[in-house]
């Protein structure tokens, strides 16, 4: 006999407000496909194309018209400044030919007229020579002084070295310097051959040396990494013989370049190619240029090439633009998040792979692109994984594109079996063999050991550069300004060290410098994040400093929270940095751990990002892409399933997603921000609150934030000061956008920051973020006002964004996050350090020696409850009060 169930038949008030709700829904959907449709309209109304189809040759003829015609206008621009480098190089030619001619002169005229009696004229005549010649060289002088201070744009390769470096020996311009040279010479060989002599003297000399270094760091020498066989390893080049090497020359050294006509019948034959091949091989910058070369490009269509890192993308666009000798931006361009460096002329196209996310949102089949090339892929960063289940997707219907994937270690067999067994092209590297060296004891302060063992190196070992691995900006400023203090008081008992540093806010001018060739005599220590593992090759590196660390990004699915960490790297990445230092030489990788640290504490490889990483970003780019069953999305590894739903309640809190899990047109606009959905959200929310001049200018920041101030050793206390004249009340967004209205203010002055101790290139960074938010606020139809007096505005709207981001003052005087009770306490370089808010909003939270909040806001509680009244409950808000806690609890009676 079966049970019969009572169902509850819905009254009609709720069948009311379900036909609303739905109504409400059908009307955004609407809305959202509307938007999506005028914004379509808008990217093809400014699109033009290179090439116009085959078919109509009167519209090509005009195209190529046209294009000559731009050809002639940059070379009319051209020519001037040509004209006036041309007329430069001349007369400096010409200064240094007068200078020899009056400086012989001046000493025939002496000795000829040694035993004569001159006429006061003459006397006068020979003297106003000498003072001239005096005075010329006081001026090479101080031009050469200036040199050490001043950064020269790097000189055309094919003129050889660049001259800017090159220390000039007064002797050498003397009368008799060939002789002296010679005796020279004969000196050091006596020296060489009888140095038994003088060995004690030499041993002195040389422990009076050492002396100088304070510390020392002793090393145990391990197994190294093996080279490549002999017979497989071509002959070392020489540095001599690279300074002679012409741009073709050095393409042609590469260890891809034997391979090129397989590679492009294999491309040919096969739709996908996996193409496996160490660093340095030539991967990145050959294979565009053969495609080029081939043909690939004859129909209007790119190559696009993704990189995993900004600074990657830029250096490699701006690497192929010089071997192909054209002007970047032209044919070769790149194009990053903030930052689009293309023309409607490039055929070959650098990028992020989050910029490839962003084009699939206009072009859905990358119908512009012959040949897609996912470059680093074993790096496996968070957008490449999502790269690999978009692109196979579309190979699939799009039997015209070319699809290869890129990697340098052996990953490939997996890449094959994702990608249907596609056949992989195998390009054997170029290795030297390397030492390897362990510390003894595990070192307290790894910063303070990559400076020491810079310095033992540069003491010690013979020339050639020093790559050291560090984990981010703040430790590569830190260790720069150790290093120079330390070589500074070294002064001249050490040959010259110059000391570059390389991340991703680095200006590109600057970036270039580590590319540059080492001055005679001298050694780099470049200081690197771990983008020099793989995406950056870097010539003549011999030594390799790893102190064993990264930043990564670590998201707790449990309290959902994002924290970035620095953790200790792998086993695969400590043998990627070893390879550096072998790529030119037998190179010597000195590793500031423990032989032990690295057999038990290392994991053997990364842990891929996808499954470490808050995945908000990606769901709401794939649901923009109208990919809509997530949990069954083809990932080559899958996320966990609870990092995924927590990224959907995510972006279902932030008012992305409706009940029915579909992109609403809150969400459609907020996929149009390179930026995380919680930072879009606070943008879009400026036009509701009438502050969107402020709140753009507040993300700006925020994107350069850790980057905005220094503090020199010698003037900490200055520094500070300045700092706290720009902290505003009720916390640090307001105090960063009353940073950059002041320096809007001072006409964006170099000097103004210079004065208040912030770096203007941190600054300059910040207007061109600012300048393409703006840009994409217009685009999604949000008008710019400003309500600069309404701070509570402002901070609604942050706080619209970071809701998430709350904690509270508990009664012990610490903070606790307001969902998961997690201790957390602001970070000291905060305005509110001393203030001790009862309730605060923060940015991020970084972890070092604790949980700080950085980027921190005072905020009411009810803004909660009207901001997000679906995430937070009034009785989670109950003990809300707008008094501070007390800065010191007094005692009690």
């Amino acid at each position: 006999m079966s049970k019969r169930t009572n169902r509850r038949e819905p009254s009609s008030s709720e069948e009311s407000s379900i036909d609303s709700e739905e109504e409400r829904r059908r009307k955004d959907v609407q809305d959202r496909d509307e938007f999506a449709e005028r914004l379509k309209k808008r990217d093809e109304d400014r699109t033009r194309k290179v090439v116009e189809a085959a078919s109509s040759s009167k519209r090509t003829y005009e195209e190529a018209a046209k294009r000559l015609k731009l050809d002639a206008e940059d070379k009319e621009k051209l020519l001037p400044e040509l004209r006036k480098q041309s007329r430069r190089q001349y007369l400096e030619k010409r200064k240094e030919d007068k200078v020899a001619e009056l400086e012989a002169d001046i000493r025939d005229d002496e000795y000829l007229f040694a035993d004569s009696v001159i006429t006061e004229r003459e006397r006068k005549d020979r003297e106003y020579k000498k003072s001239l010649l005096q005075i010329a060289k006081d001026h090479e002088k101080a031009r050469e002084l200036e040199r050490v201070q001043r950064y020269h744009m790097p000189k055309d390769i094919k003129k050889g070295e660049t001259q800017e470096y090159v220390e000039v020996d007064e002797n050498e311009r003397m009368p008799n310097s060939e002789q002296k040279k010679w005796e020279a010479e004969q000196l050091a060989s006596a020296s060489y051959q009888f140095g038994s002599k003088d060995a004690k003297d030499r041993a002195k000399q040389q422990e009076e040396y050492e002396l100088l270094l304070e510390d020392q760091i002793d090393f145990i020498q391990a197994l190294g990494l093996e080279g490549t066989k002999e017979k497989e390893r071509k002959p070392e080049i020489t540095e001599t013989e690279k300074k002679k090497m012409t741009i073709e020359d050095t393409k042609k050294s590469l260890p891809i370049f034997p391979f090129k006509e397989d590679l492009i019948a294999a491309i040919r034959e096969h739709q996908i190619l996996i193409i496996e091949g160490e660093t340095g091989s030539g991967k990145t910058t050959q294979i565009p240029q053969y495609l080029y070369e081939a043909g690939f490009t004859n129909d209007g269509k790119k190559i696009g090439c993704t990189q995993p890192r900004r600074v990657a993308a830029m250096s490699v666009a701006a690497r192929v633009a010089e071997e192909l000798g054209i002007k970047l931006g032209n044919e070769v361009g790149y194009s990053i998040r903030f930052e689009d460096c293309t023309s409607e002329r490039t055929v070959i196209k650098y990028m992020t792979d989050g910029t490839l996310h962003r084009e699939f949102l206009s072009e859905p089949d990358l119908g512009s692109y012959s040949v897609m090339i996912i470059d680093e892929a074993h790096e496996r960063t968070l957008h490449t994984d999502i790269l690999f289940g978009l692109v196979k997707d579309i190979v699939r219907f799009r039997k015209d594109l070319k699809l290869l994937i890129s990697s340098a270690t052996l990953d490939a067999d997996k890449f094959s079996d994702f990608f249907d067994e596609a056949p992989i092209f195998r390009i054997p590297g170029r290795r030297y063999p390397v030492d390897i060296f362990y510390t003894k004891a595990p070192e307290a302060d790894y910063i303070d050991a990559c400076v020491v063992s810079v310095l033992q190196i540069h003491a010690t070992q013979p020339l050639g550069d020093i790559l050291v691995f560090l984990t981010g900006q703040e430790e590569i400023e830190a260790c720069q300004e150790m290093l120079q203090d330390r070589v500074k008081r070294l002064g001249s008992k050490l040959k010259e060290l110059l000391i570059l540093p390389i991340y991703a806010n680095l200006p590109s001018d600057m970036q270039a410098k580590i590319f540059e060739p080492t001055p005679p005599n001298a050694r780099k220590v470049i200081l690197a994040t771990n983008i020099a593992e793989t995406s950056l090759t870097i010539d003549n590196i011999i030594y390799v400093i790893d102190p064993g660390f990264a930043k990564q990004n670590n998201f707790n699915s449990r309290t959902g929270m994002e924290t970035l960490m620095v953790v200790p790297i792998s086993k695969a990445s400590a043998n990627q940095r070893a390879g550096r230092a072998g790529r030119v030489a037998p190179g010597k990788c000195f590793r500031l751990y423990t032989a032990r640290a690295y057999q038990n504490e290392l994991e053997e490889n990364t842990v891929p990002e996808i499954k470490r990483t808050n995945l908000g970003n990606a769901m709401l780019m794939l649901k923009a892409l109208g990919i809509n069953d997530l949990l069954h999305f083809d990932f080559l590894d899958p996320p966990p399933k609870e990092t995924l739903v927590l990224a959907l309640e995510q972006l279902y809190a932030l008012g992305a997603l409706n009940h029915h899990g579909e992109l609403t047109k809150l969400g459609r606009r907020m996929a149009e921000f390179p930026v995380d959905p919680m930072m879009a959200k606070m943008l879009l929310a400026s036009e509701k609150y009438k502050c969107s001049e402020e709140v753009v200018t507040i993300a700006a920041m925020l994107s350069v934030n850790g980057a905005i101030f220094y503090r020199p050793k010698d003037k900490i206390i200055h520094a500070d000061t300045a700092r706290k004249n720009f902290n505003h009340p009720h916390g640090d967004h307001l105090s960063l956008m009353q940073v950059y209205n002041q320096w809007a203010e001072s006409d964006y002055s170099t000097q103004w920051c210079y004065e208040n101790y912030i770096q203007f290139r941190s600054m300059k960074r910040a207007r061109d973020v600012r300048e393409q938010l703006v840009g994409l606020m217009q685009r999604v139809e949000i008008d710019m006002v400003s309500s600069l007096s309404e701070t509570t505005n402002i901070r609604k709207a942050i706080t619209a964004g970071y809701f998430y981001h709350v904690a509270r003052l508990s009664k012990g005087g610490n903070y606790k996050t307001v969902k998961h009770n997690q201790s957390v306490i602001i970070h000291p370089n905060s305005a509110l350090f001393e203030e001790l808010p009862r309730w605060i909003l923060y940015h991020e939270l970084v972890f070092t020696t604790k949980e700080f909040m950085r980027s921190v806001i005072e905020i009411d509680s009810k803004w909660l409850l009207e901001v997000a009244p679906h995430y937070y409950k009034p009785k989670e808000l109950e003990d809300s009060t707008n008094k501070r806690m007390p800065k010191v609890v007094g005692k009690a009676p």
